[in-house]
């Protein structure tokens, strides 16, 4: 991104005193660096900042807090007076994805193998490459599992990986349970036959890294076309039946991304599909990009709003504060769709 106006000049200057997680994706997605500089700057988040100290609460076995989803132990009654926990395993390796931790280490391989040896989800002790039963989890679970566990050897059996892990199964069955209008619902093992905006994005994410690993398959790629056309059908936010806002927390910045949808993880997904496969933005998400850019504020940058309630390892921004990382997301999502 080059420019001539100052505001944008210092707001780059800003995300470049970040976090090497920060860094590394402005390098690529903001200024154009050469791969061997972002990748250079990308190789520090494994050593430095955010994504180190992560790493430094992870298990001798490979697992964080004890747990596959949830800390083990954690009781009910810790989650109602605080909140879903997010230091677990399945949490904290999405979340080292999102800062951009590279795959190609010896970390990954190993953590690929001790988690596929070691985890085990609270439902029904199934072993944690395989999948459970919430559609909104098992997107996620593809997502981690194709970004860290697709870069090393031969595929293996699920909960068998040495060091890569075949998601292909899992794909398969997430496919099979899409909703009839096109979008997937953590509650259909219940009955619901209409789909949630919460889990259509968590399969959406996890379905374009098994794709963009892998290439997919002629029936994911039609899958997530599908789910697409759910989400841009209702304009990211709004509900098909009346056009009304479907809930004025979509609309909210958070970070790091947990189950909970929002429009800016909506058009962050599409501006990182479109990177794949070259499609054009669609105008159905005009209008939520309008909104993106009435929330930036005077001096160029977003806040962060308040995330949701439970335990974290650690808080990386303040809520009510301009944040980097919304305005990363945010520039890179409008440098995509005025391109």
């Amino acid at each position: 991104m080059t420019t001539k106006d100052p505001v944008i000049d210092g707001v780059l200057e800003w995300l470049r005193e970040g976090d090497p997680a920060i860094r590394w994706q402005v390098m690529r997605d903001l200024t154009d660096a050469p791969p061997g500089q972002w990748q250079a700057e990308r190789a520090r988040v494994e050593h430095e900042g955010w994504g180190a100290q992560l790493l430094s609460h992870q298990g001798d076995d490979g697992l964080w807090a004890g747990g596959a989803c949830f800390p083990n132990p954690f009781a009910r009654e810790l989650w109602n007076s605080e909140g879903q926990p997010w230091t677990a395993t399945l949490p904290v390796l999405h979340e080292l994805m999102v800062l951009g931790l590279d795959p190609h280490t010896e970390w990954a391989r190993h953590t690929v193998e001790l988690v596929g040896a070691n985890a085990r989800w609270e439902y029904d002790d199934l072993p944690f490459w395989g999948g459970e039963v919430e559609e909104c989890i098992n997107g996620r679970t593809v997502a981690v599992g194709c970004y860290f566990g697709s870069s090393f050897g031969s595929p293996s059996s699920a909960g068998q990986s040495s060091g890569s892990v075949d998601m292909a199964p899992l794909v398969a069955r997430l496919v099979s349970e899409q909703q009839p209008d096109g979008g997937w619902n953590c509650e259909r093992a219940t009955g619901s036959t209409r789909s949630s905006f919460h889990s259509t994005i968590n399969v959406l994410e996890g379905l374009l890294e098994f794709e963009r690993a892998t290439g997919g398959t002629p029936e994911s790629r039609a899958a997530r076309a599908a789910g697409d056309d759910y989400l841009l059908q209702r304009r990211l936010f709004r509900r098909l039946s009346t056009g009304a806002p479907a809930d004025e927390r979509f609309l909210r910045f958070t970070f790091p991304p947990r189950w909970h949808y929002t429009t800016l993880r909506a058009l962050d997904y599409l501006r990182a599909a479109s990177a794949l496969t070259g499609a054009p933005p669609d105008r159905r998400a005009a209008e939520a990009v309008e909104l993106l850019r009435s929330r930036r504020g005077p001096d160029g940058r977003w806040p962060l709003d308040r995330p949701p309630r439970g335990r974290v390892w650690i808080q990386m921004e303040e809520p009510g504060m301009p944040s980097r990382w919304i305005t990363l997301h945010a520039l890179r999502i409008l440098r995509w769709w005025e391109a």
